[in-house]
Order: C-alpha cells, then sequence, then structure tokens
C-alpha cells in the first residue's frame, strides 16, 4: 500500500550497534524506528514502502526466488484441516485471491504449488506480508476453513487495477489486470495440479486502496475516474467468469483514512480521501449487483471491510488493541503505518468465514 505524498523505500539496513532484529521481525518501512540490522544469517528485504522483513539468507533475492524457510507454529488453538496426503480430491477446495498487499502472501507461480498438507505452497505460511505475520488469507486458509482449501494468492503488494491508469510504487508491480493473466496462463487451464471447478473454486477480489492512495489528491472528475476504475476491474472480473469461475468474494476499500499514515498528512487530506471511499465503495457495490445480474449462475458476497475496520477503530479496546493509532508493536491494529497487522487480520479472517459460512469453504 502507499501514498504517494509520502514515500521512503528502505533500501538497505543500517548498522546497529546493540540489538539486531531477529528472523521474520521487521527491519524498516515509513515511520519504523526500531533497529534495522538483522541478525546473522538473514537479511533485510524490502516488502513494500512500508514493511521491511529479516527473511533467511545472505543477500537480497531476486523477484522470482523462494525462501526455504520454516513453517510459523502457532502458539493458539490453531485448526489446521489441511489433512493427509491421501485427502480424496472432492474433500479439496480452490480459492483464487487477487489484490494488493492486504491479501498478498508472496506466490510465485513458477515455484512450489500448493498441495494438501502445504496448502499456500509458497513462501511456507504465513509468507510474506504486508502487515507482517498472517494475513486474513492465511488464517481462511488454514485456521477458519471447514475443507482443506489450496490457495492460489495472485495478489502482489502495491497493486493497483490498471496500472496505466493508477501508476503503482515501482513499475514491477503487477496489477490486478497482470494478476488475473497470471491466472489465465496458469491455474486458469486447470492443470492437473489444479482440477478446479466451478463449483469448488471461491474468487475474491480486495483491491482500490492503492487506486485511491495514489490519486486521491489529484485534480480531476474523481466520481468519473471511480467509474473508469471499476469498469477495468470488472472487465477482469467477467474474464474470470469466462475461465469459469462462478463463485466470488468482493472486498470494500477499508476507511484508509484512519491509517496512522494518512493521519500524519492532516485532516484536509484525510478528509477528502474518506470521501472518495465512499463515493467508490458505494460504486463498487452496484457494479457487483450489475455483474450479478449479467452473468447466469454467479454467487457473490461481499465483505464490508470498511464498515469492519471503522467498527474496531472506533472502540479499539474492545477488541484488544491500546489504541486506533498505534503500531507496530504487540497490542497494536496497525503492523506498520499503513497495513494492519496480523492480530486484525485474525479479525477479518474470522468475519469472512462467518460471512461464507454456508459454503464449501468456510
Amino acid at each position: 500500500m502507499i501514498s504517494l505524498l509520502s514515500v521512503a523505500i528502505v533500501l538497505a539496513a543500517l548498522p546497529a550497534a546493540f540489538a539486531q532484529v531477529p528472523i521474520y521481525g521487521q527491519c524498516g518501512g515509513t515511520g519504523f524506528s526500531g533497529q534495522t540490522t538483522c541478525v546473522a544469517g538473514s537479511v533485510c528485504l524490502v516488502q513494500n514502502p512500508f514493511y521491511s522483513q529479516c527473511v533467511p539468507g545472505s543477500a537480497t533475492p531476486p523477484p522470482s526466488s523462494t525462501f526455504t524457510t520454516p513453517p510459523v507454529t502457532s502458539t493458539a488453538s490453531k485448526t489446521t484441516s489441511t489433512g493427509p496426503a491421501s485427502t480424496p480430491t472432492s474433500a479439496v477446495t480452490y480459492w483464487f485471491p487477487f489484490g494488493d498487499s492486504y491479501t498478498t502472501t508472496g506466490f510465485l507461480t513458477n515455484e512450489t504449488l500448493p498441495s494438501v498438507g502445504n496448502p499456500l505452497g509458497n513462501p511456507p505460511f504465513p509468507g510474506f506480508t504486508g502487515g507482517g505475520g498472517e494475513n486474513y488469507v492465511g488464517y481462511d486458509t488454514v485456521t477458519y476453513n471447514a475443507s482443506t482449501i489450496l490457495t492460489y494468492n495472485y495478489a502482489y503488494g502495491g497493486a493497483t487495477i490498471n496500472s496505466s491508469l493508477v501508476a503503482p510504487y515501482l513499475p514491477t508491480v503487477l496489477s490486478l489486470i497482470d494478476q488475473v493473466n497470471e491466472f489465465l496462463a496458469g491455474a486458469g487451464t486447470k492443470p492437473s495440479s489444479a482440477p478446479w471447478t466451478s463449483q469448488n473454486s471461491l474468487f475474491s477480489v480486495w483491491i482500490g486502496i492503492n487506486d485511491i492512495g495514489n490519486s486521491y489528491y489529484v485534480s480531476q472528475n474523481q466520481s468519473a475516474f471511480a467509474d473508469l476504475l471499476l469498469s477495468e476491474y470488472f472487465a477482469q472480473v467477467q474474464e474470470l467468469y469466462t475461465a469459469g469461475a462462478r463463485n466470488f468474494l468482493f472486498i470494500n476499500v477499508p476507511p484508509m483514512d484512519r491509517s496512522p499514515l494518512m493521519i500524519a498528512e492532516g485532516t484536509s487530506a484525510t478528509s477528502l480521501e474518506a470521501g472518495i471511499i465512499t463515493s467508490f465503495n458505494t460504486k463498487l457495490a452496484a457494479k457487483t449487483a450489475a455483474f450479478k445480474a449479467s452473468n447466469s449462475g454467479v454467487k457473490t458476497w461481499t465483505w464490508d471491510a470498511w464498515t469492519e475496520f471503522s467498527t474496531i477503530l472506533n472502540s479499539p479496546t474492545t477488541y484488544g488493541f491500546v489504541d486506533a493509532v498505534s503500531f507496530g508493536n504487540t497490542g497494536d491494529f496497525w503492523g506498520n503505518n499503513y497495513h494492519p497487522g496480523p492480530a486484525a487480520h485474525q479479525i477479518f479472517a474470522s468475519k469472512i468465514a462467518a460471512l461464507l459460512a454456508n459454503t464449501p469453504w468456510f
């Protein structure tokens, strides 16, 4: 996630005289003031402008690399339904998420693919996430799942819907269009490794945060621009439908005006962005309804991230958080100044699972 008003990419870790950051700890990012030197055997890897993480290795790997990191084990009462290797195909369901750093786990299509016992494929659970640690995709794949879910997570940190309309923070970022094309060329062909069907697959899209964050301050007709963005959005959804997708989960844009990053920009910026988010979400709901009405056999669900975020941020202590603005520490809603942390994502995952409680997935 990114706002072009405040961007600082951590390109390298600086020497530290005392404490070092453990593997999987945060080592950089906009607004981060902690230690930046990773323990021996690990390197500080930039996930996005707002979060860098210590991962195993001796040098920053190229984008196509996969880290051989051990799976993270949870001390919570996590239940996994990944099952033994003999799990019958009929008991397996497939999830294809698309989006940005709120959704990504760092999945690469040319590396280890999801399988029974390793439902996220690469990188190992919880993957590389925007807020550090598990995100809602990981939680719903291995904790709140009612079936064995194999998750092909095409989401990419920093993504926009169409990079020609809203540029991402780096030109190498895969837009929603790019992500869908990756799917169509890979799992979309229904290879033997992913024999999904229209009945046993779920397609989810959570995008728009960067589109708004990177353009809300531009002098233009923002309502007309939202229409253009959503036309591009649903052109990709239509591509998925043509490929056989029938079950869709749509997630709207949360109140990013309440993130620590945006609060630091001042009330004029937050007020402007808040209005654009509300308009975008209203149009998204209308587009979702129109898509369902125009395509036979479609089932849609919408998780209202805007309302869920607002409910928590309006009463953070009710949900176990210290307040609505702190970030980066245990007890904070925000993992960094623009991304919710694992505790928040666990709440999101439980809400999404409840929304889809009567489906094969959650």
